[in-house]
């Protein structure tokens, strides 16, 4: 009789352990974004909740109230690198992301605070800084809670934040051009040195072209098949205003290409060519 109460005992222990193991999907799921940016990165972590026919702004999401920005957990952004927002410079680290939804105009939160899930346990006095924001109108309908970064650039991004038929847009500055600058400074003093890169990246952002035909000139030094190289020396000449030399670099350009049998650079340098005449 013994054996048969453990056994029942054992039995029930075993379902009562199922039981508090069913999973089941969330209702708000919880999504990590990991986006380039700059020379670092930034993560987001937030959950979705859904529409699921209820009134959203106004109504589910008050206005002029502070809301986590998501559902279940805080929402947190955590920056590799440092970065601009507001015009406030933010060190690299986690941070809570709370906004206050408005009508006409949304309040966006960075805090020191990465736990905030109501508005009672936000603290003003932790803000790293705040950032008015004007809601647009969309002619469609989100019915997922969302966010991601959009209009990315080598130093700037937003973070669209978008739910039911409103949007808005947080932008977010890194500054990437001092310290490629001073990466180029410190590179440029060793053996070897990296001429290519640090002649586009003259090339691309309006820097010393003559330094970066120079460059360019010292990259087909090492490697004379380049065909790349001798393309955007040729694009380099051509914003000098050289147009006879950027032809003629371009045609060695493309001559080396079909040897390479890449279609691309031929038509990249067909289309340069073209644009010379």
């Amino acid at each position: 009789m013994k054996k048969i109460v453990l056994a029942a005992c054992f039995l029930s222990a075993a379902l009562f352990t199922d039981a508090q193991q069913l999973r089941t999907p969330q209702p708000s799921t919880t999504t990590l974004v990991k986006q380039d940016f700059g020379l670092g990165t930034i993560e987001l972590s937030y959950s979705r909740p859904n529409m699921k026919g209820r009134k959203i702004f106004g109504d589910l999401v008050p206005f002029d109230k502070v809301w986590r920005t998501g559902a279940n957990q805080a929402t947190t952004l955590t920056f590799s690198d440092e970065v601009t927002i507001g015009g406030v410079a933010i060190k690299p680290g986690k941070y809570g992301l709370l906004s206050i939804p408005g009508q006409a105009e949304w309040t966006i939160i960075i805090t020191k605070q990465t736990d905030v899930t109501s508005p009672a346990a936000y603290k003003q006095e932790m803000d790293v800084v705040r950032v008015k924001v004007k809601p647009m109108d969309l002619p469609w309908s989100f019915e997922t809670f969302g966010m991601s970064f959009e209009n990315i650039k080598d130093n700037s991004c937003e973070l669209m934040i978008g739910w039911d038929k409103t949007m808005v847009a947080l932008p977010i500055t890194t500054d990437v051009d001092s310290k490629v600058m001073k990466q180029i400074e410190g590179v440029m003093k060793n053996d070897s040195r990296p001429y290519f890169n640090a002649a586009v990246y003259y090339l691309e952002n309006g820097k010393d072209l003559n330094q970066a035909v120079a460059w360019f000139d010292k990259a087909i030094e090492q490697n004379p098949k380049a065909f790349w190289v001798y393309y955007q020396k040729a694009r380099t000449l051509a914003k000098l205003g050289k147009k006879a030399d950027a032809m003629a670099v371009s045609q060695k350009s493309m001559e080396l290409a079909r040897e390479a049998k890449n279609d691309d650079y031929v038509a990249l340098n067909e289309k340069l060519q073209k644009d010379l005449k």
